[in-house]
């Protein structure tokens, strides 16, 4: 076995394009006898299998029992899944090279599970904190603890555990990847990004005007999330949704918006390896959030219209927290496939980037690897998303207007279509210029033509979306008035 890896590493240090001088790992696993093997498989076993049907067993009575739809059986639940989780990354592995004598493990195996390792041991940690904190408050403020660790705060900060673990596990996983290769990944250290094709005296003008946009989109998404988490009437399945749409809108803008207007602004156009990286990585997840929020979002005025007695018992509150939570999961494990994959590659002597930030597309057009692999997982995982997500929503409002239209009501018909006329739009717009941009050969579109379309759905699309979705909404109307006249009173 130590000959074999030895001509495994001597092997791949002569191909250039091998990032690591070896192919895999030889894991020596736990130090005990081999007569022993047997006994210490059936106690880890034993072990693995307890873990998961107890924590399955926790989910299954909060999610059955209403006495248990508290906060801190809401934050249990949720530490129990991802016990499962943290115990199935290792676990299974372990117990698989008890048994057999194939112990290696691939690179990027082992770089997966080193990043959902650390993933899942963050958010255990940040769970145990915000539990210790829900405690604090039920104990030492019960009066306000109803007011204080409401719905909207314990999703929140359950998010934020995903989210800064996620981020956590990211940085550290970029890192080590680049510790493990013989060469540097890549003969440049830094990327320039030439920024938008525009004229330097146009650049004042379009300044204001992309600032003014991203402005327009932080503000009228925090506006949304402000005015569902103050009124009580929108404390529903949609505006639950409208709220996760929001967050993630203000979030992918941000991944490209200030980098954009600070470049238009300085000569400073230089990104580090690690921070292009990153960006790819975050604009992919919340690209990816927000795609899979959008075919959410049809199923809930699928079930809402066309099966509306039946909507409080099929969209409850396990269920919608259960669907923004696979949101986030599928999201970031499909942005850490690309960034993985993308990080394997090696730049060599061109790392000019003809756009406004770092961009999947663009950088595999720079690299000097065979990148066959990429474009087969962007064309056929990519592709295998975008179409579910597509088929979701285009489902829902086709059984929609099937459903409206048997019911002789013009009043009805026209609020229904208007309201799915809306949504589509968007849709339209979102998935219409990513399907320009990665579905489309790169020979049918210019530069410039993929430049418009990533600024549509980064910058336009986050924009909209709070007028479409909500400030034409009566119920988001009302609640702006509320707000509007507490003001006025505040002030007064």
């Amino acid at each position: 076995m130590r000959i074999d890896f030895i001509k495994k590493r001597e092997k791949s240090s002569t191909n250039f394009e091998n990032q690591s001088s070896v192919s895999d790992f030889i894991l020596l696993g736990l130090p005990i006898q081999p007569e022993q093997q047997g006994a210490f498989f059936t106690l880890f076993l034993g072990m693995y299998l307890t873990t998961v049907l107890g924590n399955l067993l926790i989910l299954l009575l909060i999610r059955l029992d209403s006495c248990l739809h508290t906060p801190m059986y809401f934050f249990l639940s949720h530490l129990a899944l991802t016990d499962v989780s943290f115990s199935s990354v290792t676990a299974p592995r372990m117990l698989m090279d008890m048994q057999t004598n194939h112990k290696s493990i691939p690179f990027m195996g082992c770089i997966s599970q080193m990043y959902f390792y650390m993933l899942f041991a963050g958010v255990d940690c940040f769970l145990l904190a915000v539990m210790a904190y829900d405690r604090y408050m039920a104990i030492s403020h019960p009066l306000h603890y109803t007011t204080i660790i409401r719905e909207e705060l314990c999703v929140l900060l359950v998010s934020g555990s995903w989210l800064c673990s996620a981020a956590h596990a990211l940085l550290h996983t970029l890192l080590l990847e680049q510790l493990m290769t013989t060469e540097n990944q890549s003969s440049v250290s830094e990327f320039l990004l030439l920024g938008l094709p525009i004229q330097p005296e146009q650049q004042g003008a379009f300044f204001t005007f992309f600032l003014g946009m991203y402005l327009t989109t932080v503000l009228g998404n925090l506006l949304i999330i402000l005015l569902i988490r103050l009124d009580s009437r929108l404390h529903t399945p949609m505006y639950f949704f409208l709220s996760h749409l929001a967050f993630t809108d203000v979030s992918l803008s941000s991944v490209t918006a200030p980098r954009m207007l600070m470049d238009m602004q300085t000569q400073h156009k230089s990104i580090p390896y690690v921070g292009c990286i990153s960006q790819i990585y975050f604009y992919i997840l919340f690209a990816g959030v927000d795609s899979f929020l959008l075919s959410v979002m049809a199923y809930d005025r699928y079930v809402a219209i066309c099966r509306p007695l039946h909507y409080t018992t099929i969209m409850r509150e396990e269920l919608c927290v259960l669907l923004v939570a696979g949101c986030w999961f599928l999201a970031c494990a499909h942005a850490l496939v690309h960034t993985l994959l993308l990080a394997q590659l090696s730049f060599c002597a061109d790392n000019t980037i003809p756009h406004y930030f770092c961009a999947l597309t663009a950088l595999l057009k720079l690299t000097c690897s065979d990148t066959s692999l990429n474009e087969l997982v962007i064309f056929t995982e990519t592709g295998m998303f975008f179409i579910l997500s597509v088929s979701a929503i285009l489902g829902s409002y086709i059984r929609i207007g099937a459903t409206i239209l048997k019911v002789p009501s013009t009043k009805g018909i026209c609020k229904v279509f208007s309201t799915c006329g809306s949504h589509l739009s968007v849709v339209f717009l979102y998935y219409g210029t990513l399907a320009i941009v990665y579905l489309l050969p790169s020979a049918n579109s210019s530069k410039i033509k993929d430049v418009i379309a990533s600024v549509m759905y980064t910058v336009v699309t986050p924009m909209l979306n709070p007028f479409i979705y909500s400030l034409r909404n009566r119920d988001m109307k009302s609640a702006l008035g509320i707000l509007h006249r507490r003001g006025i009173a505040f002030f007064k």
